[in-house]
């Protein structure tokens, strides 16, 4: 299954999980299968899924949470929620942290297996977007390289992609500090803040060849990429 596609799955139902995972496995997914939240975030770190399907009602951490706590790495991975609850706040709830699709239980596998599907075409197509020409530079975030003119490429770090991604996003604008420290580090605390600092001192000298860019600091608000 070396180029089968990883998904996380976290379903705390046990006979519900397997029916899941061995259904999946039969469309050649590569299935990890968690039965609560907290080994789910570990597994995530270990295995690097592609795809999460999360069941919300779970022991020890629940899907809401648990997406929660990836989007604060994360904020392209799909993510699919089961749940039995039918209330509207539900489902709202479950957009607004991150969720890219929610199906309520009872569903039947092929349902789920198009939304994946649905899901992974959608992705693909945003990532081949975003390959991004910054003056002389070449940004590929989905493989986290940055190459100057014909140059070797430069492979970056998942926070610096990350970084710099929204940085060209907001070109020319200011880059708010709190948003960005606490959509990527999880908070605006000093140490983060810090933390911050030095990545954006490593993009600068990655980017120093190209004298039509500038990282600045806007005192009290943030960053700014002039290109």
């Amino acid at each position: 299954m070396d180029n089968a596609i990883k998904l996380l799955l976290a379903e705390d139902e046990p006979a519900l999980g397997q029916i899941i995972k061995e259904s999946l496995e039969t469309r050649h997914f590569d299935v990890t299968l968690c039965e609560d939240g907290e080994k789910a975030l570990r597994k995530y770190h270990e295995v690097s899924p592609e795809l999460l399907v999360l069941d919300v009602m779970m022991p020890k951490k629940d899907g809401f949470t648990l997406a929660k706590d990836i989007r604060k790495i994360d904020d392209t991975i799909p993510i699919i929620f089961l749940t039995a609850k039918s209330q509207t706040q539900d489902v709202v709830e479950g957009f607004t942290i991150g969720g890219n699709d929610y199906l309520k239980k009872p569903f039947s596998m092929e349902e789920l297996i198009v939304r994946i599907n649905n899901l992974l075409n959608r992705t693909k197509e945003q990532q081949q977007s975003e390959i991004i020409e910054l003056s002389d530079f070449i940004f590929n975030f989905p493989k986290q390289t940055l190459q100057y003119k014909s140059e070797n490429k430069v492979q970056l770090t998942h926070r610096e992609a990350h970084l710099l991604f929204h940085l060209i996003k907001n070109k020319n604008k200011v880059l708010d500090r709190s948003l960005i420290l606490n959509k990527l580090w999880g908070t605006d605390d000093f140490f983060s803040a810090r933390s911050m600092d030095v990545f954006i001192t490593k993009l600068r000298k990655k980017l120093k060849k190209d004298t039509n860019i500038e990282i600045i600091n806007v005192r009290g608000y943030g960053y700014k990429l002039i290109c």
